[in-house]
């Protein structure tokens, strides 16, 4: 029996996708990696997943792992070698259980964010994960690369968010770690190592994850600024006044919301005259515990103070959950108002808050004098110090001319990025976009300790090769 008739055997033959059936899942969401796989196997359990990656084991087949494929750097991507199978875990996509008095919830890898959110909403629990691919991206990929979103501010990465896994080794054994504790001191942190791994590693099945109470009352907001150095000061202002309340903090520069009524004209700035064309806006958002009339007295003060003071130009305060809404809804297109726009070159890092103004200021000016007329998409949550730090093409440059300048463009972010103590993925992890830059930024202890991990966890390299390390 070969190979693929193997796997045929133990997953149906309808589930193992070759040719033209395999394409679509052979290039990134960006479209800037594409492979040829040697199949796309699609279990529907975790022991399904557990003989599949045995069979690939024995015959030295590498196994690429993805859930939704809405990755940024290549992580779910095989390469062009054709020997590789993609491990599709989006048939792993059921709700194995939710405990309300513990407050989490068992899931399976397959599961769409937004489809979790909804059974915890259903509940009368929040999961609190949130972000712009939530309709497609899948918890198995969220843990992956350890998601965070616009909500990290408060609930923390999803190393904070995911309480047990269950994870399928390299050798293909099973590890059910799925445990409903918030404390278990009974020796490594498994958990932790298998969260972030991007799939190099093992293959992620199922998660215990935290739940949290529904907030009684939200408040969104969305304010324009005049500087980076005032949002800043806001959010030392709004941490001070509001504490845990404050659930999101999203700063987002003018060209990056202009880029979306252009690109999706039913939606507009809520803003008229000057201060629609003011250069940073910031979209907060509060949580309240007690009421709407509390929520509402505690936000309109401290974005009145905030006004009075010069750190806030304008502000537009959403008056009910439709408006609030909409106000999200522009900050979540800025991602497909720059895939709509062209490819672009991409940095998700993150640095002290506190060098946060120094940092966009000056590397902003170093840009424009190295690269004249490129273009700057700078978003991101300014609550944990994660900027997406796009740089696109102006009007005299062209695609291709700014992605052969790749290297240089991100070189130049990311020495300023180290230099601010800072790291060159906050959230989207490293695939094979930054795999051969990490060593440059990284201490070379923890590049030697990672590999040992790598070498004791997959001796035979199949899991994931070509992404995270060289």
């Amino acid at each position: 029996m070969n190979h693929l008739d193997a796997l045929r055997a133990t997953v149906g033959a309808a589930q193992v996708l070759t040719g033209a059936d395999a394409q679509t899942y052979a290039v990134d969401w960006r479209e800037r990696y594409r492979g040829t796989p040697l199949a796309v196997v699609r279990p529907a359990t975790t022991d399904e997943v557990a003989a599949v990656v045995r069979r690939c084991a024995q015959a030295r087949i590498p196994v690429v792992p993805q859930g939704g494929n809405t990755g940024l750097c290549g992580g779910a991507t095989p390469d062009d070698s054709g020997r590789a199978v993609i491990l599709s875990l989006q048939r792993l996509n059921r709700i194995r259980g939710i405990d309300t008095d513990n407050d989490t919830l068992d899931v399976e890898a397959g599961c769409i964010l937004q489809s979790v959110q909804q059974v915890a909403r259903s509940a009368g629990r929040l999961f609190p994960l949130s972000l712009a691919a939530e309709g497609s991206c899948t918890i198995g990929g969220n843990l992956a690369t350890n998601a965070g979103g616009t909500q990290v501010l408060r609930y923390g990465n999803m190393r904070e968010l995911a309480l047990g896994l269950e994870v399928v080794t390299a050798q293909g054994d099973v590890w059910r770690g799925l445990r409903g504790l918030r404390k278990d001191n009974t020796g490594y942190d498994l958990r932790g190592l298998f969260i972030g791994s991007e799939g190099t590693l093992g293959v992620i099945t199922a998660a215990t994850l935290k739940l949290y109470p529904l907030p009684v009352a939200q408040c969104t907001a969305l304010l324009a600024l005049d500087s980076i150095e005032h949002a800043v000061a806001l959010l030392a202002r709004v941490r001070a006044g509001l504490g845990a309340a404050l659930t999101g903090f999203e700063l987002m520069a003018d060209y990056c919301l202009q880029q979306v009524v252009r690109c999706f004209p039913q939606q507009h700035l809520p803003f008229d005259g000057p201060s629609a064309r003011l250069p940073w806006f910031a979209l907060l958002e509060l949580s309240d515990s007690e009421s709407e009339t509390h929520a509402r007295t505690r936000f309109e003060a401290i974005v009145g103070r905030a006004i009075e003071s010069g750190c806030v130009q304008d502000a537009v305060i959403a008056e009910s959950i439709a408006q609030s809404r909409t106000l999200w809804h522009l900050r979540e297109s800025i991602p497909l108002a720059e895939k709509e726009s062209g490819k672009s070159i991409k940095h998700d890092i993150s640095i002290p808050v506190s060098h946060m103004a120094d940092f966009v200021r000056t590397t902003n000016a170093a840009l424009d004098a190295a690269f004249p007329g490129i273009r700057h998409v700078i978003f991101g949550h300014l609550g944990d110090g994660n900027l997406h730090y796009n740089v696109a093409r102006g009007a005299a440059w062209t695609e291709e001319r700014l992605l052969a300048r790749q290297e240089e463009i991100a070189a130049l972010v990311h020495d300023r990025v180290h230099a601010a103590g800072g790291s060159i993925s906050a959230e989207h992890g490293i695939g094979q976009l930054k795999r051969d830059v990490l060593p440059r930024y990284k201490d070379p202890v923890e590049i030697a300790l990672m590999r040992r991990i790598k070498a004791a966890l997959d001796p035979l390299g199949i899991m994931n090769p070509g992404k995270l390390l060289t």
